[in-house]
């Protein structure tokens, strides 16, 4: 019985001490911009852009109470939008394809892999 009593109430303790990452609590738009922003220079060669920096380009784009939009230019003309959920940091990319009207889903990232990291 006495084994029974401690391993509630350990379980009790353990169930009410855990919460949230607090780092991941919330995502704001500083935060969204520079994890998308490192995720783009370490996925896309910008060396392209080395002469023209006009050419490639990471720009906030719409926002809504559940989303930050990060829109990455290509040199190519192609558009990436990062749709980054304020709440938990899962970022969904969607490729969109200008001269040709497509849209198509590019996967998915988690935007704290990409926060406080160099480029």
């Amino acid at each position: 019985m006495k084994h029974i009593v401690k391993t509630t109430v350990l379980i009790i303790l353990l169930l009410c001490s855990c919460k949230p990452n607090a780092s991941k609590d919330a995502v704001t738009a500083a935060m969204a911009y520079e994890g998308v922003n490192n995720y783009c220079h370490s996925t896309y060669d910008w060396r392209v852009a080395d002469e023209n920096p006009s050419l490639m380009s990471v720009t906030m784009g719409d926002s809504t109470a559940a989303e930050y939009q990060v829109i990455f230019r290509s040199y190519t003309g192609a558009l990436v939008y990062f749709h980054v959920d304020k709440a938990s940091g899962k970022t969904r990319l969607v490729e969109h394809v200008p001269v040709l009207d497509i849209d198509s889903a590019a996967g998915t990232i988690d935007l704290f892999d990409y926060l406080d990291k160099k480029q």
